[in-house]
């Protein structure tokens, strides 16, 4: 999945002129922002972790590493103040975007209540953006560490 696709999918969806579809689109669209930071994040764990996938065991052990984030823990990695502390900037910038989308997301998902603005939404589809490019430009090192400490619990 292509977070960049995914994002310009919310804003299509954000952008539906149908008037009785408004809400859900909104709803959906704030999903979609969401799943845009999560398969960023496990895009960005199989290649620091794994790298290349020209094999087919590579490609075995890239799909593994994928699939192996998981959004309940890696959400409460990325609250963990103490464990955050030591990474730059732009993965607290991420981690802290992904603890707030996970919980908009449910919000949008699960809420039969919720609501969302238009303007709202679009100021999320940008947040969102600008969350994963500051993972992409973090530095290498940091990179894998934050993949390593999301993907890992930790056996103290």
């Amino acid at each position: 999945m292509s977070p960049d696709n995914l994002l310009a999918s919310a804003r299509l969806l954000m952008a539906s002129a149908a008037p009785e579809l408004a809400g859900t689109n909104l709803r959906r669209a704030v999903s979609t922002c969401y799943y845009a930071l999560f398969h960023s994040l496990a895009h960005e764990c199989a290649e620091r972790l794994v790298g290349g996938n020209t094999t087919a065991l590579d490609r075995l052990a890239w799909r593994q590493v994928y699939r192996g984030l998981d959004h309940g823990p890696a959400k409460e990695k990325c609250r963990s103040s103490a464990g955050m502390e030591s990474f730059s900037d732009g993965i607290r910038v991420f981690a802290n975007s992904f603890v707030e989308f996970q919980s908009a997301r449910h919000n949008a998902d699960y809420d039969p209540f919720a609501e969302f603005a238009a303007d709202d939404v679009a100021a999320l589809i940008s947040e969102a953006e600008g969350a994963i490019d500051a993972l992409r430009s973090a530095p290498e090192p940091d990179r894998r560490a934050f993949c390593a400490y999301v993907l890992f619990r930790d056996r103290r």
